[in-house]
């Protein structure tokens, strides 16, 4: 029996969803508060607790979520019963020797890229880091979103890696742009196939690849290119060119140059494994969305868009893509901020991003792991002073965002938001 602590995790649920779905038996405990990531397990009647040292006893193995600290109570009980204690990554690493796994890595877009993958490539396992993961022991392929945090994407074994982009993020760990490219080269060296990588970034470009990668973007010195772009209202049309032969033409609900991104980096993975054009067109016109990437409600004249987004380069992404769909309408960005060393390195380009919209709402930021007495002078307001039409917003202040209403709400943060969301909603 594995025990996963911290099973409501975006990755940990996935994990769990598919070692049941591989024949393991499961349980798991968090905090009491309810998540999205419950779906799957409730689905599955993974049976899951609060914290506490009663849940722990001899013969469990525990797999250990990276945000669980060495006080927590069952931890302290599993180290005190002489448990077998494997980390996330550790778990996730040793499933990756068992199938052709396509590790997905980059600061942005992994999420959305590995959902892609999981409709596309027949034949496919996934884990997903939106708390979706789904298994058989017959499949051939293991699609894996790929964090680069503290490296724990080291502990897995790519059959294909692709890179979508290369930034600067995770500064809490990584001491500057430099250490995180090594990181990323150090995993692309581990690719048994192939490197499929985005070429237009500059970052990608400066690994020391042991192998020829397959590149993959805008410009033309790539090898798969993405030509003749319409963006409208309905999504994305393009055609492919691989090698300056033509692939095939694509015609995509996809919104934002990130997706269109996202979608040739699938494209290349299935081309290498001998998918025609017009299967993978099929497939991936199926695609609907990761849960929290750019996901829609509309409310009477009112649309309501959730997003991951928290780092700037993200929220540009997401702000051009909500312009796409929505030319016409009026934008109002509501947005959390996610650690306090990331509020400090990056406010002036969030709030660049921000003043893409017509007003703006930032909320107290969400410490994560990290402390505010560690750091005394980082709050919110130093992207507030920045925005030209922002305001700070509580949880419980969804009455002020009525006043917009018929407007685009763009829902901003790795945080989840539902309770001013869904309140809005109702007020809508």
């Amino acid at each position: 029996m594995y025990h996963f602590i911290g099973i409501k995790g975006a990755g940990m649920s996935s994990l769990a969803n598919i070692m049941n779905d591989l024949g393991y038996e499961v349980k798991g405990s968090d905090i009491e508060k309810h998540f999205f990531t419950e779906i799957g397990l409730n689905e599955r009647n993974i049976k899951i607790t609060v914290y506490d040292k009663s849940n722990i006893y001899e013969g469990l193995t525990i797999i250990k979520g990276a945000s669980i600290t060495d006080d927590n109570v069952e931890l302290m009980e599993a180290k005190r019963l002489n448990l077998e204690i494997i980390t996330y990554e550790e778990m996730v690493g040793r499933l990756t020797t068992k199938f052709k796994t396509i590790c997905v890595s980059g600061c942005h877009g992994k999420t959305t890229t590995t959902a892609m993958l999981s409709i596309t490539l027949p034949s496919t396992n996934y884990l997903i880091g939106d708390g979706t993961g789904f298994a058989k022991k017959e499949n051939t392929y293991f699609a894996l979103e790929s964090c680069e945090y503290k490296r724990h994407f080291l502990n897995y074994t790519p059959y294909y890696l692709i890179v979508t982009n290369i930034d600067l993020d995770h500064v809490d760990y990584f001491k500057d742009i430099d250490d995180i490219i090594d990181a990323y080269n150090t995993l692309a060296n581990k690719a048994v196939k192939k490197v499929v990588m985005y070429g237009d970034d500059p970052y990608t470009r400066k690994m020391k690849l042991d192998k020829e990668p397959i590149t993959y973007g805008l410009s033309d010195n790539n090898d798969v290119i993405a030509k003749n772009i319409e963006y409208n209202a309905n999504g994305i049309k393009f055609d492919v060119y691989i090698n300056d032969t033509m692939f095939g033409k694509f015609d995509l609900p996809l919104y934002g140059e990130h997706q269109l991104l996202d979608s040739l980096s699938v494209i290349t993975v299935c081309y290498l494994e001998g998918m025609d054009s017009n299967t993978i067109q099929s497939n991936l016109s199926k695609f609907k969305g990761a849960k929290r990437r750019f996901s829609e409600v509309v409310v009477n004249d009112s649309i309501i868009i959730d997003d991951y987004a928290h780092h700037p380069n993200e929220i540009k992404a997401t702000m051009e893509a909500v312009k796409q769909k929505y030319p016409n309408k009026n934008i109002v960005a509501i947005f959390q901020p996610h650690t306090f060393t990331r509020t400090e390195e990056f406010a002036s380009d969030i709030a660049k991003y921000l003043n893409m919209g017509d007003c703006a709402y930032v909320l107290d930021i969400h410490p994560a792991r990290e402390k505010q007495e560690d750091y005394p002078n980082v709050t919110s307001n130093i992207i507030i002073d920045k925005l030209n039409n922002g305001y700070h917003l509580n949880i419980t202040d969804a009455e002020i965002l009525r006043e917009h209403k018929g407007s685009v709400y763009v829902f901003m943060s790795p945080n989840d938001l539902s309770i001013l969301e869904n309140e809005l909603k109702e007020l809508l």
